[in-house]
């Protein structure tokens, strides 16, 4: 488990696409320095196995073809820059909200707009997922937990602080730009037990 505290702004340095599948080697000396084989770290907000560790602050993961066809990872190469963050601790600060690093989709940054203090960004979604995004509730972007600050019937907007432009990519949110979401699983949670009735 996750909590979209983003501790590092990696990168990816290489990538080698197999049979439905990719494989990602990502620098990461801060969440590499006590990684282990099977550790689970998140990558823009996906959570991924580590299989390898190269030795010089990086990390190696296989993403099977569902995760590509579910994320925006399929547009990385190297280069690219990437949230990380490690599973939280059981005796770790809570400082986001519960992120499992299961994304529900991708969203489409439709409009940045700065201000004096904060950039407020706007992303469009689909409907299967805007339903259980709600005004001042929880949502995972890129990995990033952040505040719904608005809503709309198929977008909704966030207010990012200069520490978050900062030390994230959404620093370099751009119209256009494709992110992945993660919604509140407890939202998901009261869906399905509304759906199937509670005794």
């Amino acid at each position: 488990m996750f909590t979209g505290i983003v501790e590092e702004r990696g990168s990816i340095v290489a990538r080698e696409d197999l049979t439905d599948a990719a494989r990602f080697t990502v620098r990461g000396p801060l969440v590499s320095s006590d990684a282990g084989h099977g550790d689970s770290i998140a990558v823009n907000g996906v959570c991924l196995t580590v299989v390898d560790l190269t030795g010089d602050g990086a990390f190696t993961v296989d993403v099977m073809g569902e995760t590509l066809r579910r994320s925006s990872l399929a547009d990385l190469g190297p280069g690219s820059p990437v949230n990380l963050e490690r599973a939280m601790l059981a005796g770790g600060r809570f400082g986001g909200h519960i992120v499992q690093g299961h994304v529900d989709g991708i969203g489409t940054v439709q409009s940045v707009t700065p201000g004096e203090n904060w950039t407020v960004v706007r992303i469009g979604t689909t409907g299967s997922i805007a339903r259980y995004i709600v005004e001042k509730g929880s949502i995972t972007v890129d990995g990033v937990s952040l505040t719904v600050s608005s809503i709309g019937p198929d977008w909704f907007e966030i207010s990012l602080i200069p520490t978050t432009l900062a030390l994230t990519t959404l620093g370099e949110a751009a119209a256009g730009v494709v992110v992945n979401l993660e919604v509140d699983v407890i939202a998901k949670y009261v869906e399905r037990l509304s759906a199937i009735g509670v005794e």
